[in-house]
């Protein structure tokens, strides 16, 4: 559960879906430096990198350091676990709805 927990706290965030929406356009086997990630932003290199911890944290994201550079890739596992977890909740929901629909498709008393 400690897993699902790091990855909806790394998804809350605008700045990190957006970095992970960057690394999802490359093919899996391909990969961003940092500083490849952090041009469209208007924040510091270091900014960036305390975002790619996170996600990294997270499961989210891969790191590698080649020399200075690091070099980042998109571990879609964790997300997939919680789409998981949250299919069981709209699941319940349809079921309320439809439901509700059925009672104001009743007639009235």
């Amino acid at each position: 559960m400690q897993q699902l927990d790091y990855t909806f706290t790394a998804l809350g965030d605008t700045t990190r879906r957006a970095i992970l929406a960057q690394l999802a356009d490359k093919t899996p086997e391909k990969e961003l430096a940092l500083s490849q990630l952090a041009e469209p932003y208007d924040m510091s290199l270091t900014a960036v990198s305390k975002h790619v911890k996170v996600l990294a944290r997270a499961g989210l994201v891969s790191v590698e350091k080649r020399g200075r550079t690091q070099y980042c890739r998109l571990q879609a596992e964790p997300m997939k676990q919680a789409a998981e977890w949250l299919e069981h909740y709209q699941r319940f929901w349809s079921e309320q709805f439809e439901s509700l629909a059925q009672y104001l498709e009743r007639p009235a008393s």
